[in-house]
């Protein structure tokens, strides 16, 4: 149950960052939102996601991570509500904003839940492996699930889908995690959580910025020096002046916490390039709704899940760096082959065949890398390190899809003048795959830094 419950709450989490990108044309009509103002129904949930994950994660090393993720439940699902009852758009980005809150409680305290309750190597890689697999397959089942809710009922039960969850997974928690520690007697880093997660957030929002704005503009310039500057801060503080500090800097003297946290960040481009951008070539390239789109992609989804599961088997006996040289081979191929599609390609041998491949790429490296970020964590610091794992990989996504963006968009613009709307943005993406495959490579020589001995 302890499992069952991990693998929902992460399902859900990365489902709500997804689900609704489907219904922002009918929330628009509901709801009349500006054209800057519509993107905020899903930049709200990131931003807020991303800035409070080091809070949450420490929070819930202090208080409890049961409390903590019960405390998520709730105001995820009271969020839901107001969500899907809203009436105006400043209710319902509120809402989303309270949202992304509530997830950024829950995601860590997930992941120390599964480092407290499966200590065993075997057993814990088996978990990490569905834990993984089920935050993929959320991602993946946005797109069908936000479809299938607009088009036969409502957007608003994109949000009021969660309440129900939301108090079925309440319970379980109550349930399964009766006997779990209840936190430990320390106060909260105030100096620490202020800077930390204010960096962060203004970090992310600096670069969401950047594909409206261009890099060089005052609107990114400035949140994101901003950010550099208070998360500057919140290191001194953490290291010279914190009695209790919220992230304590000594576990990045452990290997796997540092190396491992480095390859998710840059593995949250990885994710980017496959997921979002392979849909954007199916609907925008080659004329699929956003229905299809996501079930043209299901069969990747699925292939992710079988390897994730394997891959989680096998991490013990094959070790860290194996497994990621091996995803990072197939990231490798895949997004090359991925790079030739055009306008006239062929769903199945353009798309389908290295969406498959980099889907086994994700599976094998994935699990096994967040496997890496935490398995040398102590237990009293389970929460914060399963916040840090998650900031890396939100925030390698942020900036991946900000940078990826801007290429795309500069190389369809060059591409223009001499071919069809079609085949200027396949040229877009087509660029996007290459860096993406390029990302492949950095995780494969960053791998190398990690001991060859078996995870413990």
């Amino acid at each position: 149950m302890v499992l069952a419950l991990a693998c929902a709450c992460q399902f859900m989490v990365i489902l709500d960052a997804s689900i609704v990108n489907v219904a922002l044309p009918s929330i628009d009509r509901d709801l009349g939102f500006t054209a800057a103002g519509l993107a905020w129904v899903v930049n709200g949930y990131l931003l807020t996601f991303a800035g409070f994950m080091l809070l949450g994660g420490r929070a819930a090393d202090l208080f409890g991570h049961r409390r903590l993720l019960v405390t998520g439940l709730l105001l995820f699902s009271a969020s839901s509500l107001v969500a899907g009852l809203a009436t105006a758009p400043e209710v319902l980005v509120a809402a989303r904003a309270a949202q992304g809150m509530g997830a950024a409680l829950m995601a860590p305290a997930t992941l120390a839940v599964i480092n407290s309750s499966f200590t065993e190597p075997n057993s814990r890689a088996r978990a990490f492996g569905a834990w993984s697999a089920a935050g993929g397959v959320g991602g993946m089942a946005g797109a069908v699930a936000g479809g299938a809710l607009t088009t036969g009922l409502s957007w608003r039960w994109v949000f009021l889908i969660n309440v129900p969850i939301g108090a079925v997974l309440i319970v379980m928690a109550m349930m399964s995690l009766a006997g779990m520690r209840t936190g430990r007697r320390e106060s909260l880093d105030l100096t620490g959580a202020v800077t930390g997660t204010a960096g962060l957030a203004a970090l992310v929002y600096g670069v969401m910025q950047s594909a409206d704005h261009g890099w060089t503009s005052v609107l990114v310039v400035g949140p994101v020096g901003v950010g550099v500057l208070l998360l500057v801060a919140f290191t001194v503080v953490e290291a010279r002046f914190a009695a209790q500090p919220m992230m304590p800097l000594r576990l990045f003297r452990l290997r796997g916490v540092a190396v491992g946290n480095g390859m998710l960040l840059l593995f949250g481009g990885i994710a980017i390039a496959m997921w979002y951008f392979t849909s954007l070539f199916l609907q925008n390239v080659l004329g699929y709704d956003a229905l299809q789109a996501g079930l043209g992609q299901t069969p990747a989804a699925v292939t992710f899940m079988v390897v994730a599961r394997w891959a989680a088997a096998l991490l013990p006996r094959a070790g860290v760096r194996a497994l990621v040289l091996a995803g990072c081979g197939c990231f490798l191929t895949g997004f090359s082959w991925l790079a030739q599609a055009h306008a006239d390609t062929g769903y199945l041998t353009g798309v389908l065949g290295p969406t498959l491949l980099i889907a086994v790429g994700i599976g094998l490296t994935f699990p096994t890398l967040m496997a890496a970020a935490t398995a040398d964590a102590p237990e009293s610091d389970a929460g914060i390190i399963g916040g840090l794992a998650n900031t890396a990989s939100q925030l390698g996504g942020s900036v991946g899809l900000a940078v990826l963006a801007t290429a795309a968009s500069a190389t369809t613009q060059t591409a223009a003048g001499g071919s069809s709307p079609a085949a200027a943005l396949a040229a877009g993406y087509d660029r996007v795959f290459l860096l993406a495959a390029g990302l492949g490579l950095a995780i494969a020589l960053v791998s190398l830094l990690l001991p060859r001995h078996r995870p413990s």
